[in-house]
């Protein structure tokens, strides 16, 4: 393959990889909005991370006039006493402490395709292999990424968490699709390139395409 081929590669993998850590640590996979009594709170879920926001109006004391009161609160979530981890909520807790596991392993596997781009691309002799690893590794990242939308939807979709009734998805659960969608699309176009460079295509092996002995 190409060394330009890999420097895109190289750059979209890094684009996904920041993709997914920004997913991990936003709390807003879901979010649920409430209107209790002055009071509007938005509760944001995240993978490992449970964030509340509560504005309070009072009226005030001018005529039509109003006072307002923001509280903002994160808590690492679940937490199994407050979240019920040890009594109803034990399929839950452990379905979406192993989707935050997963998508670590998601951005693990991301991690170590750069690495081997890093490394493949010091001698044409490693151009010519590694393309295999890192396609390999881009996919299973894809796959774990998929593994995490698919248990996060699952939970969301049956209200499996009696506050995800109300919730919708955010941010940090489009960037989980965004980077296992990129992840899919970027490890196929390396196998078609690294495939069409073992065949002697110009277009993917460069000036000094490979020619199969005969």
């Amino acid at each position: 393959m190409r060394k330009t081929s890999y420097a895109a590669t190289f750059v979209a993998v890094l684009i996904i990889l920041s993709i997914n850590v920004a997913s991990v640590y936003l709390p807003d996979w879901l979010i649920a909005k409430y209107d209790i009594l002055n009071a509007q709170v938005t509760v944001r879920y995240g993978l490992t991370e449970r964030c509340e926001r509560a504005i309070i109006s009072f009226p005030g004391p001018s005529n039509g006039g109003r006072l307002e009161y923001t509280d903002y609160e994160c808590r690492p979530f679940p937490l199994s006493v407050k979240d019920k981890c040890d009594d109803e909520n034990r399929l839950f807790c452990a379905v979406w402490t192993s989707a935050h596991y997963f998508t670590e392993l998601g951005i693990g596997f991301a991690a170590m395709a750069l690495v081997s781009l890093l490394i493949g691309v010091s001698t044409h002799s490693r151009r010519r292999r590694v393309w295999r690893a890192v396609a390999g590794l881009v996919i299973l990242h894809a796959v774990f990424q998929l593994v995490t939308f698919i248990l996060i939807t699952e939970l969301y979709r049956k209200n499996r968490f009696p506050a995800f009734e109300h919730a919708k998805p955010g941010v940090g659960y489009a960037l989980n699709v965004a980077s296992w969608i990129l992840g899919f699309v970027v490890g196929t176009g390396v196998i078609v390139t690294g495939v069409a460079a073992d065949h002697g295509y110009k277009w993917a092996a460069g000036n000094r395409a490979y020619r199969r002995i005969r």
